[in-house]
């Protein structure tokens, strides 16, 4: 029954299981609380990770978050200096179909596909965000097949790219959210 109950409030994951079941009976039973209630409560504190949403109707398909993004992983100073005469390859992408873009990234799934497919365990999950070793991945892309959101993709060097949330660059945000003129990209928690 609380199973049941967990799957129905979020996509929480197996692991997470056993710890909520064993929080919410130890709190609930002495008090006669509702369990659902409880349930609902400390998922979002385990699901508690911010993480980056697109408003479509805000984006003006500018693609500077694809420049941002791609700037967010060099050392330079300068934008300009930093990507000129390149191509680049972010790890978000801009999608425009019948008048409508958006920015497609990592979506940090609770039971993330890729992280399951990955047959060499390169890509991980640390504190909610799923990460790649490039060194760990043979570009099998398996990965690239089992996400749901395309927002696996090849990199220049081999192995596979996403979006990490900058965590490697000691932003306070993602690039693209702070460079999105129009406020089409937060970076935010979200509760269930």
């Amino acid at each position: 029954m609380m199973t049941v109950a967990l799957r129905i409030v979020s996509g929480a994951t197996s692991a997470m299981y056993s710890a909520v079941i064993a929080r919410c009976l130890a709190y609930l039973k002495p008090r006669g609380e509702n369990i659902f209630a409880r349930v609902r409560i400390i998922l979002n504190e385990v699901n508690a990770v911010k993480k980056v949403y697109v408003n479509e109707k805000w984006c003006l398909g500018c693609h500077l978050c694809e420049y941002y993004c791609a700037f967010a992983g060099t050392d330079g100073k300068d934008m300009a200096r930093a990507l000129k005469d390149i191509k680049i390859n972010p790890k978000i992408k801009i999608e425009e179909r019948d008048g409508i873009s958006f920015a497609v990234s990592c979506r940090h799934c609770p039971e993330p596909l890729c992280v399951k497919s990955c047959i060499t365990g390169a890509l991980t999950v640390e504190n909610g965000v799923i990460t790649i070793s490039g060194d760990k991945c043979v570009s099998c892309y398996t990965c690239i097949m089992s996400c749901p959101f395309g927002a696996v993709s090849p990199s220049e060097d081999g192995a596979v790219q996403k979006c990490e949330l900058c965590v490697k660059t000691a932003a306070v945000a993602p690039a693209c959210v702070t460079g999105c003129p129009n406020g089409a990209i937060v970076f935010e928690e979200r509760g269930l």
